[in-house]
């Protein structure tokens, strides 16, 4: 790898949009689709986690669900988020198209939304 391509694959790098060309490479672009689907989750399970603790920081033991909410935030991308951003990575370069870096923040932000549609209308309750 050469020093250029080192320095765009840090985190810092892919959530501050410092790399100004197309990702071209499977690894590049499953990289930053999955950084932005990560760290979107991390982000709304947050705010989900500090809203849930307010409001139940007095039930004897609903004070620690958002420990279990925060979990979910990681843990979800961080299985699921890595077959998804792989094959989006997959489709791209087996096409041979170029990826900008704006697509892969749509992308990844893009998971977090269709998984939180899933858990808000308990479609997988109805199988």
């Amino acid at each position: 790898m050469s020093k250029g391509s080192e320095e765009s694959m840090t985190v810092g790098s892919v959530l501050w949009f410092q790399q100004a060309d197309a990702l071209n490479t499977f690894t590049k672009m499953w990289y930053h689709v999955f950084l932005w689907a990560l760290f979107s989750s991390i982000l709304v399970h947050t705010i989900a986690a500090l809203i849930a603790f307010l409001t139940l920081r007095k039930h004897k033991f609903g004070k620690f669900f958002p420990m279990f909410i925060l979990l979910m935030g990681v843990m979800t991308p961080a299985l699921t988020g890595i077959v998804t951003s792989a094959a989006i990575a997959f489709v791209y370069r087996a096409s041979s198209l170029p990826m900008n870096p704006l697509y892969a923040l749509f992308w990844g932000c893009g998971q977090t939304v269709i998984t939180g549609c899933m858990g808000f209308t308990r479609i997988l309750a109805t199988l």
